[in-house]
């Protein structure tokens, strides 16, 4: 308590004598005055030290003032415009965060104090010296983190510091503008490393002299430099298993033999090639990340390791033993020359057959998505009977075959869509198809039907996708004249199917039960115009299971569709459509999400605050339709509704005598007129009579009154005589 105590004094010390403004002099005071200040000044710190006893007060003026939170052997300086490290911390201190101040300089003495420490962060300060002495009582320094700082102007004398550090496991040197000769210096003593970080440098070239003596790295990080070559940069590291090299400008990788290694990543570079080692060696190869480069061709890829999961998404792949014109280049080779020094080696690699020779048995996941391939080779994933995932969307694929006993066997998701497909091929009644499938995307291709069927064998099947395909659902109506069907995919009875797309897919007035015997909780039927004509039984088959249905650009109208029965429905698209009024039966429904985009709606009802909707709902969207200015009383309630947002809420608008307004900030004129328009026409009209009838009351007892003595004289003269008393 007392150093926050002096802490606090300290704060206020320099706002003492600066109660009256901010200028340079005080202005002449009396001798009341003149005890006035500190008078105030000591009554603002007792107030502070008695709340802050309990409450925490002080430790939250003590942390704005620049100190570190401590929290047991670690102490978080984050952020605190620290110039240099503070020395009154704790001796203990095992982990320093230093990130984010404005340290320049470590020198001898700044960790004196500090024995214990194992972890020290200085990411993203100005740092740009550390004195040859600053870790020498630090000896058992872990992690250091020097990330962002400006090492490159002293590194010589960085390094020296650095050298002292015989524990150092992990070293962050990300983003100090260093050159691969400046980090061959840095990191030249430290043969404990494990860990390396020389990402966003300005690296270029890799020899075998920038490493050398990291015989216990496990990673490097090399990501985010301008490397275009590589010269045995590596092979001293025999214990290296985790490589990154991603966005780089490397060409090629040739003669790939880092058997040790578990995970390598070249993505995001310009590879054209990659060539492992011609050699029976065991490669320990897990994970391959080749994606987002210039691959022209297939990886030739180890003949032997434990790879599961190989990226080769955003290449310019394909497969040439057979091209679209009907040629063939099965004999076609490539001859590699290879020049180290004064020896030189050709390498010829068949275009196809150079894959056949590697062990595939163990890949589960495999991306090729974003290429040219338009035919996969025959045999091509028998290689592969562990797959499980299999994506290769954005290709040029025009047929796909399937098979009983194909080596797709534990395929779970398998992801064909943007292709060019015509024809999904299966054998004549082949039995077990894809039968671990659990989620199948053919969306925006040209299929048309598929193999009867086909659903069927897959038994796990729970997500479909056919967006943007001209297909129809059986069963299909019979037409006049016609013998046979139209193609069409039979869904019926495919009880594990939950989640289906039909998008965009021209689909005309369902008839039957395409849906029966399934369990359907998410239905997209959006972009369908014509889907609602006709009998809609077939929708209210899936009353009792759906959750989420799309009908969005569907043409439908406030009185097509009763949604009453679909008490399980939580999440509702009826955007772009032609809705002139509310739906009343979603008055009674429990949804989250209701979707009202790009109607014709001019208001919603006044009473949905009242209706079992509003109770559930949690969010609605309704910008983009012509609301009545005038009429906007919903939309006020809605506001006050707790829980529920309008996430285009800022696109609302309503309309007012030709004019578009904001419904949250309406001119006065606008509500004024509205009120006029809004009043009770009863009540407008007695108002407007009664001046009237009261004008005329007055001008008659008016005339009445002007006339009484002649109008008394003709009624006698005209009506009677005088009588005798």
């Amino acid at each position: 308590m007392q150093g926050s105590t002096a802490q606090l004094v300290a704060f206020l010390q320099p706002w003492q004598g600066r109660w009256y403004g901010s200028t340079g002099k005080n202005p002449p005071r009396s001798a009341a005055a003149e005890m006035e200040t500190p008078l105030l000044g000591l009554s603002l710190l007792l107030v502070l030290l008695a709340v802050g006893r309990g409450s925490g007060v002080v430790a939250a003026w003590a942390t704005s003032l620049g100190s570190c939170e401590l929290v047991q052997s670690t102490a978080d300086c984050t952020r605190r415009w620290l110039s240099s490290v503070p020395g009154n911390l704790q001796g203990d201190t095992e982990e320093l965060l230093l990130d984010v101040n404005t340290i320049q300089v470590l020198g001898n003495a700044s960790l004196l104090s500090y024995h214990q420490l194992r972890h020290l962060s200085l990411t993203k300060n100005q740092l740009e010296l550390i004195e040859p002495g600053t870790f020498l009582s630090s000896q058992g320094l872990h992690v250091l983190s020097l990330a962002d700082n400006l090492l490159f102007t002293n590194y010589s004398l960085t390094a020296a510091a650095l050298s002292t550090l015989p524990a150092l496991r992990t070293l962050d040197l990300a983003g100090n503008r260093l050159t691969e000769n400046m980090i061959s210096v840095l990191v030249w003593n430290l043969s404990s490393l494990e860990s390396l970080s020389v990402a966003r440098n300005i690296i270029m070239r890799l020899d075998s002299s920038v490493f050398m003596n990291l015989t216990q790295l496990l990673e490097l990080n090399l990501e985010k430099n301008y490397i275009f070559e590589i010269d045995q940069a590596f092979e001293g590291l025999q214990r290296l298993q985790r490589l990154n090299v991603a966005y780089n400008y490397l060409p090629c990788v040739v003669e790939f033999g880092l058997t040790q290694l578990r995970v390598l990543n070249v993505s995001n570079n310009i590879i054209e090639w990659f060539l492992a080692l011609e050699t029976d060696d065991f490669f320990e190869l897990e994970v391959l990340d080749l994606s987002h480069n210039n691959l022209l061709f297939f990886p030739v890829l180890p003949r032997q390791s434990k790879l599961h999961s190989l990226l080769l998404k955003d290449n310019e792949m394909s497969f040439y033993q057979r091209l679209p014109n009907g040629t063939s280049l099965a004999d076609v080779t490539v001859q590699f020359l290879l020049i180290d020094g004064n020896s030189t080696n050709v390498t010829t690699v068949s275009l196809w057959d150079e894959i056949c020779h590697s062990n595939l048995s163990s890949l589960r996941f495999l991306d090729m998505s974003r290429n040219q391939v338009w035919y996969l080779p025959e045999g091509f994933l028998a290689q592969m009977p562990s797959l499980t995932h299999l994506k290769l969307n954005q290709n040029c694929l025009e047929t796909f075959h399937l098979s009983e006993g194909n080596p797709l066997a534990m395929l779970t998701e398998l992801d064909l869509s943007q292709n060019q497909l015509v024809e999904l091929g299966v054998e004549v009644d082949a039995g077990d198809v894809l039968p671990n499938l659990q989620l199948f995307n053919l969306s925006t291709n040209r299929l048309q039907a598929f193999p009867p069927g086909v659903f069927t064998y897959t038994r796990k099947i729970a997500t479909v996708d056919l967006s943007r395909n001209r297909v129809d659902l059986c069963p299909q109506p019979a037409v006049t004249g016609k013998t046979e069907s139209p193609p069409c995919v039979d869904l019926r009875g495919v009880k594990t199917l939950t989640h289906l797309s039909l998008a965009g897919c021209g689909l005309q007035g369902l008839g039957g039960h395409p849906f029966q015997g399934t369990s359907l909780m998410h239905l997209d039927l959006s972009d369908n115009h014509q889907v609602l004509s006709g009998d809609l039984g077939w929708l209210q088959d899936l009353a009792l299971t759906l959750q989420e249905l799309s009908l969005r650009n569907t043409s439908l109208s406030s009185t097509a569709v009763d949604f009453s029965a679909f008490n399980g429905l939580m999440c509702l698209d009826l955007s772009k459509n032609s809705l002139t009024v509310f739906p009343t039966s979603l008055g009674a429904l429990k949804l989250r999400s209701l979707d009202l985009r790009d109607n014709c709606l001019p208001a919603l009802p006044p009473d949905i605050v009242r209706m079992p909707l509003s109770e559930s709902l949690r969010e609605v969207y309704l910008s983009r339709n012509p609301y009545n200015c005038c009429t906007l009383g919903w939309w006020d309630a809605l506001q006050r509704v707790e829980g529920l947002q309008v996430p285009d809420g800022q696109e609302v608008t309503c309309s007012y005598a030709s004019r578009t307004l904001n419904p949250r900030a309406l001119p006065e004129p606008v509500l004024q007129s509205c009120r006029w328009q809004t009043a009770d026409l009863a009540l407008l009209y007695l108002v407007l009579a009664l001046p009237t009838c009261l004008t005329l009351l007055v001008a008659f007892a008016l005339i009445f009154l002007m006339l009484k003595q002649k109008l008394l004289k003709m009624v006698k003269s005209r009506c009677g005589v005088s009588s005798s008393y």
